[in-house]
This record gives structure tokens, C-alpha cells and sequence, in this order.
């Protein structure tokens, strides 16, 4: 069994030995095998690495050879633009050697020219001498004299220039400044319109019946008397049919003894102690309503801030007429007149319609005080605490004061607009058409007049004259010769303007 089993051993091991050899020989020749081909496999690969080697060494030459032409052309293009260059160059160069050597000959030019000119400027300065001296012999007059001589005919020459530009400038300024003038006067006419009241010296009051005329006398004549005295107005007491006339040229007063004469009239008790009880109570509503009508029209203008004395002044105006026209309502016109022209112009316009509306607060107590309503009413106004543009405003606006300020001659030009307009003043055609003829027939009467015009309802004459007849300074002559005669011969409110123009005029034909 032993035997069975080391033989079997024997051959196990046996067995193990052969394969490892079998697999150690086997093992050898595959190595072998594998180096030949590694080496085949190197053998190729080199050749194949030569030969890549050989096609990019190739290449690379004919890209060098390629590259190396293309560097030998832009050389060559190099060169050739730089030879251009260079002879452009040589060219410029050539040109400004050429232009500095004209220069250089030029330059010997002008200094050669300009010795010659100092020679000659001072051979004329040599012969002005001399020129000079002889002239000075001639005109017996000095160097000195010549000179001032020359500059008084060049400072006349100068000075008739100027006038004569200034005369165009002026001329031309008058026309911009009447026809702007005509526009903003036009434009405030159209958007004012007021209305037309017209008022006499008497007042009539109408009376139930004509047993009242008895009533009204009182026994002899106690009534009447304490009327009048207490009124200080005229009662008339004629054949008019149930009707008496309260007479005064005081129209508050007026008005006082008109509303106590309807009172008593209503009450029917007419005695001297009645009568003064309805007078206390007529006096106390006409100052009311004074007060209240003098507010109003303040508030009308827009105007504010008015002294209660000042208030009350305007409200007399509403008793006050001026040839037939209301002072109250023609104030009134004339500050809205004021304020349209100004707002044309860009002025103040409360300044100028409170000026308007105070322009002729002077007559409301002129009856009291000597001097013409203007200056009254200026007076009046510095003493009430206006502004002194106000009252420079109420006092030009006559002309009394030359006025200073754009809103006085506002003021002046709205009061001859508001005067000058159809109705503002009453007067007869036929008064109205003499005292026109009259003013004509007084210019017409001096020697040189061609033709003479009365406008703005006798407030203007202008008289044409004969230009080879007066000259410039006989115009001022005949225009005072002519306000003097209308001064002498003429009755007339206000003032007249006398505006005398002559006119030369030459005509003549091409043929």
C-alpha cells in the first residue's frame, strides 16, 4: 500500500517537473518570438521615422525657401518705396533751397525798398516843411491856428452830421411812437366804455299841486327865508304850473335842500323849526350817500387803501359836472383809460389808474380854494398821504407841472381822450361851430399863413404857413403872436393848443 503510495508520489512529482518544464521551454519561445517582433516592429518604425523625418525636412525647406522669397520681395518693395521717399526728399529739399534763396533775395528787396522809403518819407517830411512855412506865410496864421482852425471845421462838420442823424433817428422814433400811440389810444377807447351823464346848475322839484308854492313861502315869506338860509341855495317860485327850481352852483348843497324840500313836501308840516329837522336828516343821508358813492367808485377802479377823508372827497364828485359831464363817472373813465394804456405799455397799472381816478379831486372843493384844480387837488393829495408820483400825476395833468413820470403823461392823455369824446361835453352846434371859426379866422388873420385847422373840439389849431414867407424862427414868433390874440379875443375853458408847421417842398420834371 506504501509502495502504491510513494509510487504514486514519485509519479506526482515526476508529473510536475515535466510541466514545468514544459511551460519554462514554452515560455522561452514565446519571449523569443516577441523580442523578434518587438524588434521588427522598431526596425520598421525607424524606417518609417526616417522617412517622416526626411518628408518634413523637405517641407520645412520648401517653407523656408517660400518664406524667404516673400522677405526678399518685401525688401525689395521696402527699398523701392524708400527710394521714392528719398527722392521726394531730394525734391523738397531742392524746392525750399530754392524758396530760401527767393526769400533772401526778397528780404535784400525790402530792405532796399524801405531805405528808399525812409528817403523819401524824409524828403517829404522836408518838403512838408517847407510846404508848411510857405503856407504859414500865406495864411498868416500859426501851426497852432491852422490846427485849431481845421478841428472847428471838422467839430461844425461833425456836429451837422450828428444833427442831421439825429433828426433822422428822431424823426423816425416820432413816427414809431405816434403810430404805437394811435394803437394803444385805440385799443383803450374800444374796451372802455362808460356812460353819459349830463347835469345842470338847478334842480327841479315837482309839487302836488300849486296850493304847496303858498305853503312853501310861509307866512310872509318865513318859510322861504329860513330855507334859503339854512341851505344857502336860491329857491325860484315862478308861473311854472306845479314845479320850483332849487338854484346853486353848489351841487351838494343842491341836493341837500332837494331831498329836505321832497321831505317837507311828503310831511306836509312846512314851518322854520320842521325845516331844520329835515335839513339835519338830508345833510346826514347826502354825506352818507357821499361816503357810500366814493367807496363804490374806489371799488370800481380796483383802487385800495384810500384815506376816509380822500373817499369822501371823490364822493362829492358825484355832484360835480364840468361843461355837462359827471366828474365822478368821467374820473372813473379816465383811470380805466389809464390802466388799459399802461398795461399796453407794461407800466404800473395801479399806480396809473389810482392817478385817474384822483386826477381831478381838486374839484370837488375848488369853489373853496383860490388856484386851479389841479394844483388844489395835488395839495390835497400830498396832504392826504399819496404818493408823490400821484400827486405829480394830478397836478400835469393841465399841463400846469411838465410831467416827469410815464403814468402823469398817461393820466394827461386818458382825461383829453375821456373830454375829447362825442357827448362828454354839452355845447351848442352853433356856439361850438363860431368859436372853431373864430379860432381859424384869428390864424388866418396874420401875414405868411397858407391854411389853418381847429381840431379836438377847439382845443387845437394847427396853421400851415408859407415856407418861402416864415422861416423856422418865424414859426416860434407866429405861434406866440397867435396864442396872445386868442388870449385877447377868446373865451375858452382849459388851453389851446397853437401848433404852427412849415413845410419846404420842391417839384420839378424830367423831360
Amino acid at each position: 500500500m506504501v509502495v502504491y503510495i510513494i509510487i504514486a508520489l514519485l509519479c506526482l512529482v515526476t508529473g510536475l517537473a515535466g510541466g514545468y518544464l514544459y511551460r519554462k521551454l514554452l515560455g522561452e519561445s514565446k519571449i523569443r518570438s516577441a523580442e523578434e517582433e518587438s524588434r521588427r516592429i522598431l526596425a520598421e518604425a525607424e524606417k518609417q521615422a526616417e522617412a517622416k523625418k526626411r518628408e518634413v525636412l523637405l517641407e520645412a525647406k520648401d517653407e523656408i525657401f517660400t518664406l524667404r522669397n516673400e522677405a526678399e520681395r518685401d525688401i525689395k518693395n521696402r527699398r523701392a518705396e524708400l527710394q521714392k521717399l528719398e527722392k521726394r526728399l531730394l525734391q523738397k529739399e531742392e524746392q525750399l533751397d530754392a524758396r530760401a534763396g527767393a526769400l533772401e533775395r526778397r528780404e535784400r528787396e525790402i530792405e532796399r525798398q524801405e531805405g528808399e522809403i525812409e528817403r523819401i518819407k524824409g524828403e517829404l517830411e522836408r518838403l512838408r516843411e517847407e510846404e508848411r512855412e510857405k503856407l504859414e506865410r500865406i495864411a498868416g496864421m500859426s501851426r497852432e491856428e491852422a490846427r485849431e482852425y481845421l478841428l472847428r471845421q471838422v467839430e461844425e462838420e461833425s456836429k451837422r452830421e450828428a444833427a442831421q442823424i439825429l433828426k433822422k433817428m428822431e424823426m423816425r422814433i416820432r413816427d414809431e411812437a405816434d403810430k404805437k400811440a394811435k394803437e394803444i389810444i385805440a385799443s383803450a377807447i374800444q374796451r372802455c366804455a362808460s356812460d353819459h351823464v349830463a347835469e345842470t346848475t338847478v334842480s327841479v322839484v315837482t309839487l302836488p299841486n300849486d296850493e304847496m308854492k303858498g305853503r312853501i313861502i310861509g307866512r310872509e315869506g318865513r318859510n322861504i327865508r329860513t330855507f334859503e338860509t339854512l341851505t344857502g341855495i336860491n329857491l325860484i317860485i315862478d308861473d311854472t304850473p306845479e314845479a320850483v327850481i332849487l338854484s346853486s352852483f353848489d351841487p351838494i348843497r343842491r341836493e341837500i335842500a332837494r331831498k329836505t324840500l321832497e321831505r317837507l313836501i311828503a310831511d306836509g308840516r312846512i314851518q322854520p323849526a320842521r325845516i331844520e329837522e329835515m335839513y339835519e336828516k338830508a345833510k346826514a343821508e347826502v354825506e352818507a350817500e357821499i361816503k357810500e358813492v366814493g367807496e363804490q367808485a374806489a371799488f370800481e377802479a380796483g383802487i385800495h387803501g384810500l384815506n376816509s377823508e380822500m373817499i369822501k372827497v371823490l364822493g362829492r364828485l358825484k355832484f360835480r359836472t364840468s361843461y355837462g359831464q359827471n366828474v365822478l363817472k368821467h374820473s372813473l373813465e379816465v383811470a380805466h383809460l389809464a390802466g388799459l394804456m399802461a398795461a399796453e405799455l407794461g407800466t404800473d397799472i395801479k399806480l396809473a389808474k389810482r392817478a385817474g381816478l384822483l386826477h381831478d379831486i381838486g374839484k370837488a372843493i375848488d369853489h373853496e380854494v383860490e388856484g386851479s384844480h389841479a394844483i388844489i387837488g395835488a395839495e390835497l393829495a400830498r396832504r392826504l398821504k399819496e404818493s408823490e408820483e400821484i400827486v405829480h400825476a394830478i397836478a400835469a395833468h393841465h399841463g400846469e407841472v411838465e410831467p416827469q413820470t410815464i403814468e402823469a403823461v398817461l393820466v394827461q392823455a386818458a382825461d383829453a381822450i375821456s373830454a375829447a369824446r362825442p357827448g362828454a361835453r354839452r355845447e351848442t352846434l352853433e356856439s361850438y361851430i363860431k368859436r372853431l371859426e373864430k379860432l381859424e379866422r384869428i390864424a388866418d388873420s396874420f401875414e405868411g399863413v397858407e391854411s389853418s385847422y381847429a381840431l379836438q373840439a377847439g382845443r387845437e389849431i394847427r396853421v400851415m404857413v408859407k415856407s418861402d414867407v416864415i422861416d423856422d424862427l418865424g414859426c416860434v414868433t407866429l405861434s406866440r403872436e397867435i396864442a396872445k390874440q386868442i388870449e385877447e379875443e377868446l373865451e375858452y375853458p382849459g388851453q389851446i393848443k397853437i401848433t404852427v408847421i412849415r413845410e419846404k417842398r420842391v417839384v420839378d420834371y424830367a423831360r
